[in-house]
């Protein structure tokens, strides 16, 4: 692999010289107008503390269509412990950043309402240290909701005022 400048940032380029990035998939759960968000583990290497959604980044272990989907399903069932199969999720955003410990990035952030069933819990406490719920509007004034949480949260809300009822 090589690296390339792109943005202000170096990025590692494939072998035949395309850049290289990590996805990454999150994803905002709403029920009853409120968001459940996560606060990220102390040990985690990229915003720990912050707010966040729920969500890792893509493994190519078995899933070869849906990939983004399946990868949203499979982070909410191992950091939340809530079953999203059958729950249709709906895309948000897309955004790049780098990382903290330096990875060129790819988000895709989708939203869904929390299945009535699901009770979510932190299943991984070293990734999840506690789970919040709020408004957008209450998001909006949280000292630890990072600003681009904020814009895909309003984004989410936004958005979930379109799904039937």
């Amino acid at each position: 692999m090589t690296s390339e400048h792109i943005s202000g940032t170096t990025v590692r380029a494939t072998g035949t010289g395309r850049p290289a990035f990590v996805v990454n998939v999150e994803v905002f759960l709403e029920r009853e107008g409120r968001w459940l968000l996560i606060q990220r583990g102390a040990g985690e290497e990229h915003a720990p503390g912050a707010l966040g959604g729920v969500g890792g980044v893509v493994e190519l272990d078995g899933a070869d269509i849906d990939v983004l989907e399946e990868t949203a399903r499979r982070e909410v069932a191992e950091e939340i412990g809530v079953d999203l199969s059958g729950v249709t999720l709906s895309y948000v955003e897309s955004a790049f950043f780098v990382t903290d410990d330096g990875d060129p990035t790819i988000n895709m952030v989708f939203a869904a309402r929390l299945p009535v069933d699901g009770q979510p819990g932190a299943v991984s406490p070293t990734e999840v240290a506690a789970l919040v719920w709020m408004t957008a509007d209450e998001a909006e004034g949280a000292a630890d909701c990072p600003p681009w949480i904020r814009r895909s949260l309003r984004r989410a809300a936004a958005q979930s005022q379109l799904w039937p009822a």
